[in-house]
């Protein structure tokens, strides 16, 4: 459909968390950066934001920078008994017969991070939607989760990506203990006007278009619309590629934008 018509080799604005197509604002690539450093150090870092703004992207994105010597395990739902949160991350690490009983669950996490230390990997434990978790010992494992260490380092690093409601739950004096092994609290922000014309060329030319489809006056509808939300965006963009096709345009421009808003806000 759009593709042929727009020169496109794949879609520019899917809602796939695809690496090559995320885009690095200031507040992206300073979060990647830090990321990076707190992986390396096999420490713990929260990264927030709204719904939308691009955590899960910036984590691929993140396994692909580091590449060998890592070892990225990830658990998209987080809504666990420790049990269960520890025997999940027990099959993430390969063990194939998960203990029955805590203590011997940590034993062969324990064991099995001890292993990837020696053959020269670190896991790494991605949390995805961390403000789903409703049990507050699963902030406490996790937290003890850091106690596997030499004597010079820790065996594994552990991010926790969530929405701002996350940021309000950890705040609990609950969670200090947490909160002090916490190396890096960052909150990524949405896009910026500016921004947002840069992302919306960067994702055509990424998908074998060019850059300036969109019009100036259509960019500052979809950032009033969007709040400058990457997903919000994506969705907008999409929608307003279907109606130029439709209606043979060159260029989208803020008549399509309006055309389309009311059923996308909905």
């Amino acid at each position: 459909m759009y593709k042929d018509y727009f020169g496109f080799r794949e879609k520019p604005f899917s809602k796939t968390p695809d690496p090559r197509f995320l885009f690095l604002s200031r507040g992206h690539e300073e979060a990647l950066a830090r990321l990076e450093f707190v992986v390396e150090e096999r420490e713990i870092a929260v990264l927030t934001g709204e719904i939308g703004c691009g955590k899960t992207t910036l984590s691929r994105a993140l396994m692909d920078r580091l590449g060998d010597g890592y070892r990225f395990c990830f658990i998209v739902n987080p809504r666990l008994t420790t049990i269960d949160f520890l025997r999940t991350t027990a099959r993430l690490l390969d063990i194939e017969v998960p203990a029955a009983t805590k203590d011997g669950l940590l034993g062969q996490i324990n064991a099995a991070v001890y292993r990837s230390c020696q053959n020269g990997i670190c896991p790494v434990l991605v949390i995805d939607e961390g403000q789903v978790i409703d049990n507050d010992e699963v902030f406490d494992e996790i937290r003890l989760l850091t106690n596997f260490q030499l004597d010079h380092q820790n065996l594994m690093s552990i991010l926790i990506l969530g929405q701002p409601e996350l940021r309000v739950m950890l705040s609990s004096s609950r969670f200090e203990p947490l909160r002090q092994r916490v190396a890096l609290n960052y909150h990524l922000q949405a896009l910026s006007l500016e921004e947002t014309m840069e992302y919306l060329d960067f994702r055509l030319e990424t998908a074998g278009g060019t850059a300036g489809l969109f019009t100036p006056d259509a960019v500052q509808r979809i950032f009033e619309l969007t709040g400058g939300v990457p997903r919000k965006i994506n969705s907008m963009a999409t929608n307003a590629l279907l109606v130029a096709y439709g209606c043979d345009a060159a260029l989208i421009d803020s008549a399509i934008i309006n055309e389309i808003k009311d059923e996308l806000m909905m």
